[in-house]
This record gives C-alpha cells, structure tokens and sequence, in this order.
C-alpha cells in the first residue's frame, strides 16, 4: 500500500514536473497581422503603351479635366493634308447654311417689298381717280386725297429704285447657286477622303475654290455686291483662273485615253461653243435688256404719278388726277411684272448656264492640252463625267460628236445642242 502510494507520488510529481517543463519550453503563438501593400501597376502600363506603339492610332484623344491634349496629332495613319480637308469641310459646311438663311432671306425682301409697293401705288392711284371724279368744285374736300396721293407716290418711287437697284429675286438666285456649288464642293472633298490619300496640293486647290466661289457669289450688299445691269452677259466664274491638273493615278498604259476619245471631246466642245454658250447668251441678253426697260420704265411713271398729284394740289386740275391715276395703274403692272415675274432672278439663271458651259470648255481644253496622259484625269472616267454633266449617255455622247463633225465638213449647221439638262 505505501509502495502504490509512492509510485503515484512519484507519477504526479514527474506529470507536475513535465507541465512544468513544457510551460517553460512552449512560446505563445503571435496574432497574425496582414500587411496589404498596394499593386504596382507600372509594368502593365508600360506594356500596354509598348503594344500600343505597334498599332497605328485611329482616334483622336478627348480631352480630360485635369491636362488638355492637342486635338490634331500627326500620326503615321493620317497625314496633315487630312485633317485640313476636314478643315475646309467644316468651313464649307458653314457657308452653305449662310448662304441658305441670307438666300430666304433676300426671298423675303422681294415678296414684301413688291406687296408693299404695289399696295403704296394701288392706293395713291386710288386716291387720285377719286379727287378727279370729284371734280374741281368739291375744293377743300378733296385736298387731302391730293396730298396723300402725291406723298405716296413719291415713296413708291424711292423704294421702287431702291428695289431695282439691288434685285431681290437676282440675289435670291445667287444664294441659291452659292449652295448648291459649295455642296458640290463638300461632296468632291468627302469622295477625296474616301477612296484618295490627299495631298497638300488638293488642300491648296480646295482653298482656292472656295475662295473662288466666295468672290463669285458675294454675301454683303455694299460694295462687293455684283452688277445687276452689265453692259452685256458674261458669263460667271465660280472656279479659279488657273485649274491645278489631275493626280489620278493610270489605270491602264494609256490612261484611258484613245484617239478617237480625244476627238470625240474636241467636238463636244465645238458644240458647246457654236450652240449652248451662244443660246445661252443671247437669252440672257435678250433678259438682262427686258430688266434694263422694266426697271426703269417702273420708277418712271410713278416719278409722273407723283407730279401729276403735285399739280392737282397746286391746281385742283382733273387731268392732272386723271394722270396721275393712269400712271400710278401701269405702274403697278410694270413691277409686278419685273419682280413677280423675276426677270432679274431668269438673267442670272442664264448667266450661271453660261458659265456652267464656259467651265466644261475650260476643263476639257485643259485635259486634252496636256501632253502627258499619265497626268491626265482616267479618259474613260473623264467621258462619262462629261455625259453625265451634259445629261446624256456615252452612246448619246458620241452622236453627238460625229454629226458635229460631219456637219463641220459639209458645211451645214448642227440643230442639236450638247446639253439635255438645260
């Protein structure tokens, strides 16, 4: 009993011991702390601009809050001539909404100013025939219809040469070709950048034509504006002077260009010459002399009505009321005629067919006097070019150009014109 005892003293005594001991030994574990440091991006940027620097760059950077970047920067893809272009589009683009909003406005002026004239005129004519009805031994009574009328007849006759001298319905067809020539213009450019690579040199020649129809198609009215009534027709320019030649590429060895092709143009301009731009021309004179008659025949006998009712103040005359009535009458006629028939609006319509004829001239007589056909436009693409702008087909195209020559060798006239559009 005492050696089980002493046995179990002695096992918790060792137990007690080795607690003991492991106390001693064993370190408490640590809590564990997580340090989060932040990702290095770097690297990936760099790879991103490295891979970036193999692939051409096709946008345009925006702008951010901070920095502001070039909105134009050169790169391999697209050149500097590129982004002029569209310079010049977006400049384009604004004259032809100009020319649009001044061209309905200037629509305005004529159909409010020729009411407005009409109804000054009708009225004085009016009062007129009503003071000679009268007759002379109403006196008093009638003195005031004599004054009235012979105040507005003088008006009518300020605003009738105002009206003449600027020709509302003239100006309104010139906005109207303006924009329709700039939209032409844009669309040329637009075809450039489409299927082209341009050059500086279609810059400078895309300037130059759209410094050239704003010197033919002026949009003010004081000093720059055109002459309405020229001593004869001629023919408007909206091109420059000196055209720079094409850089279309060959398609073939020849360019396109035959023998018998360059003949057939040769006589297309003949036509163009002997018919259209002489037709042209002798209408537009025939207009421009109908507007000279007109314009001065209105503000004439309005002056006479206006002086017919002065003498019917100082006088208390009926014929001079009689006058002044009949005059005030076919003065309205005369401008309603001249401005509701816009005689001046039909002369400028022959005066840009003439030189719609005169450019398609000039353009081919300059591709054929160059010698080089690799400079040349493609023949083929020139010819159908020619006929679509004639209204005609390359079957059509060519008819015409072998009657004009046989008539040229015969020595008969040619009753047919180049153009079916006109």
């Amino acid at each position: 009993m005492a050696s089980l005892q002493a046995s179990n003293f002695l096992l918790s005594s060792s137990s007690s011991s080795s607690k003991q001991i492991h106390a001693a030994i064993s370190i408490p574990k640590l809590p564990s702390v997580r340090f989060s440091a932040p990702k290095l991006r770097q690297p990936t940027i760099q790879s991103e601009e490295l891979n970036r620097k193999d692939r051409p760059i096709n946008t345009i950077p925006m702008e951010n809050n901070v920095h502001r970047t070039p909105l134009v920067q050169q790169t391999s893809s697209v050149s500097m001539a590129t982004f002029q272009l569209y310079a010049v589009l977006e400049a384009i683009a604004d004259r032809v909404e100009m020319h649009k909003n001044i061209g309905e406005q200037r629509e305005n002026w004529n159909t409010l100013l020729l009411n407005s004239i009409n109804m000054i005129t009708l009225t004085a004519a009016t009062m007129a025939g009503v003071a000679a009805a009268t007759g002379v031994g109403a006196g008093v009574s009638v003195m005031g219809l004599n004054l009235a009328s012979s105040v507005m007849f003088s008006a009518a006759t300020g605003m009738l040469v105002l009206m003449n001298k600027i020709q509302p319905s003239q100006l309104v067809e010139e906005q109207r070709n303006a924009t329709r020539l700039f939209k032409q213009l844009q669309t040329q450019i637009k075809t450039l950048l489409a299927v082209g690579s341009p050059c500086q040199d279609d810059v400078n020649d895309a300037m130059e034509k759209v410094l050239a129809l704003d010197k033919a198609y002026p949009l003010p009215l004081l000093g720059v504006m055109l002459d309405k009534f020229p001593a004869s027709l001629e023919p408007a320019v909206w091109w420059p002077r000196k055209q720079s030649p094409n850089s279309n590429k060959a398609l073939t060895n020849n360019n396109g260009w035959t023998r018998e092709l360059e003949m057939e143009m040769r006589e297309v301009v003949e036509v163009i010459k002997r018919k259209d731009s002489e037709d042209y021309e002798r209408l537009g004179n025939k207009a421009l002399n109908m507007n000279k008659v007109l314009a001065t025949s209105g503000p004439l006998l309005t002056g006479i009505a206006a002086l017919g009712s002065a003498f019917m103040v100082s006088s208390n005359s009926p014929w001079a009321a009689t006058v002044a009535a009949v005059a005030g009458a076919l003065a309205s006629a005369v401008n309603t005629f001249e401005h509701g028939g816009q005689v001046g609006m039909v002369f400028e319509m022959y005066r840009n067919n003439a030189g719609f004829f005169k450019l398609m001239q000039e353009s081919i007589e300059s591709t054929l006097d160059e010698c080089d056909v690799e400079k040349r436009e493609n023949g083929e693409l020139f010819e159908m070019k020619v006929a679509l702008q004639l209204g005609r087909s390359l079957s059509e195209l060519r008819d015409v150009a072998k009657k004009s020559s046989y008539s040229r060798i015969e020595g008969s006239s040619m009753d047919e014109f180049a153009s079916k559009l006109f």
